[in-house]
């Protein structure tokens, strides 16, 4: 601690770049400081620190992380609780650039296992990043260790000493994600894919505000009583809510009522979710994954001829490649690459598919021949997914009543709450038979299951070291490619960006 207090002195006031000479690890009273990188200068990426403290002296129970579900939510929490104390205690704002920054990995309402804190059995670790203080390119020695002399002390007491923390806060959030992970891990044996609780509120605050939305006006979730199931859980008691069965299930319902509001809490119960949230006990299958088109997209040897076939020209869609995939083209794309990755639930909206890709009526069949028309349509392969592949449905419709036919359950939303109408959708189905001819064959189709090549993969821009950036949530640059993740609606948190870009790499 001296060292580098001695350090700071020495450099006050010389060029920026001094600073890498305080890289390495000292001794602080409550913990150890781990200078790891230095940046280049006040406008370069901050540098990276650790802190790094012994249970001993953090003195957290080994109950809050007995198992993986109790510290994945532990680490979650003391990610939040760094960031909170540095928004407390931290000044910031200290010269040039990113000077006086300090920052942790921003948390959503998502709780994710992360690496910015590490709880292990005999230690704590957090790692964030300092902007180091100049003027300029003048070092502001007397600036840095008021961050870290003054500052980051007061930040790791507050947030990393299991007496200073809110205790209530911190064993519920530990004890819902261990109940959540109960659920999730329980659904199949219940013949379920995802349930929701009673009281749960699904709509959030807006587009870019994923809090949830105030009631009023938004409505608590009710099961009708059909569909009602409960769980009895490890510290939260007996839960009911509404199951989902595997099989094929249909949302129906009037625009505006909900529809894909349920689609995307489904799509988003893969996670665990914070206290509060509204979504806690929306529980999903964790190998759902959502399904839509994606036009313009680059598909690389994939075999799509479950869904598209006999193209013009005689084109191999066993290994099919495009750079410019159209609607229909994209979403079976989406839909083998998930079943070659293990998916379990498929979530499908109507408002983001292809419609030549969903649906052919029995008049298109009359105007345009099997054999002149290369796709087939999902409402001819959804059966065989779950009989074949055990594969489950859940579609979000208001078009096309043929998909009756098909569906195990049809649940309309009504105002905002789910009603069971499979009788009534069965009901009417037999009235009113479609005449369309199915054309799915007798079994889904193959499914080619491929390992990536590590040398097919060449991000280099000439002869310059390769790197990998990422850009917010949606962007990772590789090499001379830019790839947009903005249609792959499940990545949730900028962090999953950068290891999705790392394990490209």
């Amino acid at each position: 601690m001296e060292r580098l207090k001695e350090k700071l002195k020495q450099i006050d006031g010389r060029g920026y770049k001094a600073y890498k000479t305080i890289e390495g690890e000292y001794k602080f009273p409550d913990f150890t400081l781990l200078i790891d990188h230095v940046q280049g200068d006040p406008f370069a990426s901050p540098s990276r620190l650790r802190v790094r403290l012994s249970q001993q002296r953090a003195g957290f129970p080994a109950e809050l992380f007995e198992n993986e579900s109790r510290r994945t939510a532990l680490e979650d929490y003391l990610v939040r609780s760094f960031a909170d104390a540095i928004r407390r205690y931290v000044r910031g704002g200290r010269g040039t650039g990113r000077s006086g920054l300090v920052a942790i990995a921003p948390c959503g309402q998502e709780i994710l296992k992360r690496s910015a804190v590490v709880v292990g059995e005999d230690y704590i670790e957090a790692r964030f990043v300092v902007g180091l203080p100049a003027r300029g390119r003048t070092i502001l020695g007397t600036q840095a260790s008021e961050i870290l002399f003054q500052e980051l002390p007061v930040v790791v007491r507050r947030s990393l000493f299991y007496g200073n923390l809110d205790l209530h806060s911190c064993h519920r959030q530990v004890e819902l994600a261990e109940d959540q992970d109960f659920i999730r891990s329980s659904l199949k044996e219940k013949g379920l894919v995802a349930f929701l609780a009673n009281g749960s509120l699904l709509p959030r605050r807006s587009g870019i505000d994923d809090r949830p939305m105030p009631k009023p006006p938004a409505v608590p979730l009710l099961s009708p009583q059909s569909l009602e199931v409960s769980f009895l859980t490890p510290n939260s008691g007996t839960i009911k809510g509404m199951g989902i069965p595997q099989g094929v299930t249909l949302i129906v319902g009037g625009g505006y009522h909900g529809k894909s509001t349920l689609l995307r809490a489904l799509e988003r119960g893969v996670y665990n979710h914070i206290p509060g949230d509204g979504r806690e006990w929306v529980i999903t299958n964790p190998h759902a994954v959502k399904i839509r088109a994606e036009d313009g997209r680059s598909i690389e040897r994939v075999n799509i001829s479950p869904f598209i076939n006999n193209l013009p020209g005689g084109k191999d869609t066993t290994a099919f490649c495009t750079q410019d995939a159209s609607g229909s083209t994209s979403q079976a794309a989406n839909i083998m690459e998930a079943l070659e990755m293990g998916a379990e639930l498929l979530l499908v909206d109507e408002d983001t598919s292809a419609t030549n890709f969903m649906i052919r009526d029995q008049r298109m069949q009359q105007l345009v021949c099997k054999e002149k028309e290369p796709i087939t349509p999902f409402i001819d392969k959804i059966k065989s997914l779950h009989h074949n592949l055990g594969v489950s449905t859940v579609l979000v419709l208001g078009g096309s009543g043929d998909y009756f036919d098909v569906a195990d359950l049809v649940i309309m939303m009504d105002c905002y709450l789910p009603q069971d109408v499979t009788a009534e959708a069965g009901a009417i189905a037999r009235r009113y038979p479609s005449r369309r001819r199915p054309e799915g064959g007798p079994d889904f189709g193959e499914l080619t299951h491929r390992i990536p090549l590590p040398e097919s993969f060449n991000p280099r821009r000439g002869s310059r070291e390769v790197k990998i950036q990422t850009k917010g949530l949606h962007t990772i640059l590789f090499g001379t490619t830019s790839i947009d993740l903005s249609c792959v609606e499940q990545v949730v948190d900028p962090g999953q960006t950068r290891a999705v870009g790392d394990a490209v790499l």
